[in-house]
């Protein structure tokens, strides 16, 4: 047994090896990811008088966002209705979304995405009326997708909104990691350490000083070995909330997309994506005889939701020993795929594939965390001042399936509902934070490739007890090993963002695999082979997970009793004290 340093109330003492903070900024509300989340926050935080400092990983434009092709899921056009949103993204959630904060997306969805458009965003119309042209993804019902640039619409939303931070004159900082949440003595937010990477106004380990912080620091995609994430993807946010003491829930419930451009069997990290919006206009998938597998598996065929269709190409390549199916849009023609999907006919035409003249060789891969830090709907995590939207949120949503575009969409709405939270309280002073012991180990760099691997194997699109048990066995045993060398030897890797990355990366792991362990059934994107079924008895309900606040190596993983979240109370939960 082993117990952390004394730190604020709440928080599980547990903080990066790190040096002191050797500079220091002061604001209202610090901003951690520069994606649509965390700059629409921004943006509103700033329009309303508060000091707002954001703090980004990489470039401003470098985060997830820029990368999102498909678009943005929205009751646009005529014929369409929040309700019929509400109900396509209940039956991709699998029986685990809140109604309520669903209700809230769909209903609210429309104007913010006309305010975001009010910002600077340009989206595709039609030549012949004017209106937003909306395209169809898989598991919509209707056609109520808006795109920019053809499948380039991450790209547009994120120059928007960086031109509009930059015109509104809001403070960054950019090539930074957040490394730990800065409390007070009762536990109240109080800020964050990071390291600027690189020379500059501001160099290695500093601080931000705020009542309020923002987390908004995108997925974890890169905890598995091939995965259409960017490499910023670590699972920084998730894991500085778990050591803060905050919840975190569904984490077992990551969405591998269906179709990513098969590069081999030993690709590793991020893979070209190849959008759902393919499929939306007519794509077909086929195996290696040219047989349309998906048809007669659901209404939707190709176009059913993620996980059937991750299902269906899965146990395909399993029937007939493949590494890959194919994406056939040949039928396309040469004009369409220049002009509505240019960015995905340039990446296939790097990797040697013309879609033009041959079907593209897809498999799945890492996409989207549905899980993340627990919110109620106005982004209020366990820890007071502390909040979370988009990727690294679990707002409710998404359930075990995450809808398609429906991520943009939620970065938005819940962006602008923390910044409302916010810009009507009062916040006091409440000093700069407690110091806290480094007590956590660190992991050395080279863990990295080691935790995808045996997240690959183990953790993967298809799990089972045996899978499982065996990759949690071996990411206890790098944790072990590490706590062990610092506790009885005093040594622990060299601080570093290699080894803090690393470190994440392994938290975020053990909670997945404990999360997926503990979860004997199959529902939406969780697929366990010894348990092929769901099970609405026993598991329509979400599991919630945080660190031990007595016992560093602990996770204490409790189910909810029905399919709602309990109600965040910053700081007590009893039941969670197990």
């Amino acid at each position: 047994m082993s117990t952390p340093g004394r730190g604020p109330a709440g928080s599980t003492g547990i903080r990066l090896h790190a040096p002191a903070p050797g500079w220091s900024l002061d604001a209202d509300v610090v901003v951690v990811g520069s994606g649509v989340a965390g700059l629409t926050a921004a943006l509103r935080c700033a329009a309303a008088g508060r000091r707002t400092v954001v703090v980004t990983k990489a470039r401003l434009d470098d985060g997830s966002t820029r990368w999102a092709q498909g678009g943005i899921a929205a009751a646009l056009g005529e014929g369409d209705s929040p309700e019929q949103h509400l109900d396509d993204t209940l039956v991709a959630g699998a029986g685990l979304c809140d109604e309520e904060a669903v209700r809230l997306l769909v209903t609210e969805g429309p104007d913010a995405v006309r305010r975001l458009i009010d910002t600077g965003a340009v989206f595709d119309t039609s030549t012949e009326t004017g209106e937003i042209e909306l395209t169809r993804e898989g598991g919509h019902h209707r056609r109520r997708i808006a795109h920019a640039g053809g499948d380039a619409t991450g790209a547009e939303i994120s120059r928007a909104l960086v031109e509009a931070v930059h015109a509104a004159g809001i403070e960054t900082v950019e090539n930074a990691l957040v490394l730990d949440l800065l409390q007070d003595a009762q536990g109240r937010t109080a800020g964050v350490t990071l390291h600027v990477m690189g020379e500059g106004q501001h160099d290695g380990v500093g601080a931000v000083h705020a009542p309020a912080v923002i987390l908004a620091t995108g997925g974890m995609g890169q905890v598995f070995s091939a995965t259409t994430n960017p490499s910023v993807s670590t699972g920084d946010g998730v894991a500085l909330a778990l050591r803060a003491g905050a919840e975190v829930s569904d984490l077992e419930f990551v969405q591998f997309h269906p179709t990513v451009l098969f590069l081999g069997p030993d690709a590793e990290g991020q893979q070209p994506l190849v959008s759902e919006a393919v499929r939306g206009e007519g794509a077909h998938l086929v195996d290696g005889d040219g047989v349309r597998f998906m048809v007669g598996q659901h209404e939707l065929a190709e176009l059913a939701p993620r996980d059937i269709v991750a299902k269906g190409i899965m146990r395909r390549m399993q029937e007939q020993g493949a590494q890959h199916m194919y994406l056939d849009a040949r039928h396309f023609g040469a004009r369409m795929w220049e002009q509505r999907f240019p960015t995905i006919l340039a990446a296939c035409r790097a990797h040697g594939i013309d879609p033009v003249t041959e079907p593209i060789p897809v498999a799945p891969a890492a996409h989207y965390a549905s899980g993340g830090v627990r919110t109620d709907l106005q982004g209020r995590t366990t820890v007071p001042g502390l909040y979370a939207c988009g990727e690294v949120a679990c707002t409710g949503v998404h359930g075990a399936n995450r809808l398609a575009s429906n991520s943009l969409l939620e970065g938005l709405v819940f962006a602008e509902r923390i910044a409302e939270d916010i810009t009507t309280q009062e916040y006091g002073g409440n000093g700069p934070g407690v110091p806290v012991p480094s007590t956590g180990p660190l992991q050395p760099a080279g863990a990295r490739y080691e935790i995808q691997r045996i997240m690959t194997d183990g953790a993967g699109v298809l799990r089972s007890a045996r899978s499982l048990e065996a990759a949690a066995e071996a990411l206890e045993g790098l944790y072990a090993t590490a706590l062990n060398d610092l506790e009885a030897h005093g040594k622990t890797a060299e601080p570093g963002v290699d080894t803090w990355e690393a470190t994440n990366l392994l938290c975020v792991a053990r909670v997945l695999v404990a999360a997926a362990r503990r979860r004997e059934e199959t529902r939406g994107c969780h697929w366990r082979e010894d348990h092929p079924d769901r099970d609405d008895a026993r598991w329509r309900r979400h599991l919630v997970v945080r660190l031990s606040a007595t016992e560093r190596r602990a996770l204490v993983v409790v189910p909810t009793d029905s399919a709602d979240f309990p109600s965040v109370h910053p700081l007590s939960n009893p039941s969670l004290e197990q």
